[in-house]
């Protein structure tokens, strides 16, 4: 969240991924700071899963990162 937002300060779009079982932390989070990131979660959990099935978690999100990425209000 820290790195996406300060990313963006930057001027360099960023869009913050996390897995669905963060969703609640991650937004407090970003009302804590006063950030409105773009985001975008994936499926939990992500941690055993093989290089193939990682391969096709981000093949089904490269859509919404991308439209994140190119959105005027961050997603």
């Amino acid at each position: 969240m820290h790195d996406t937002t300060n990313l963006e300060a930057q001027g360099v779009p960023g869009v913050f991924v996390a897995t669905v079982e963060f969703t609640d932390g991650a937004e407090a989070q970003a009302r804590a700071i006063g950030a409105n990131p773009a985001a975008v979660y994936v499926e939990h959990p992500i941690q055993d899963r093989s290089d193939e099935e990682m391969r096709e978690i981000a093949d089904r999100a490269l859509d919404a990162v991308l439209a994140g990425l190119v959105s005027e209000d961050g997603g």
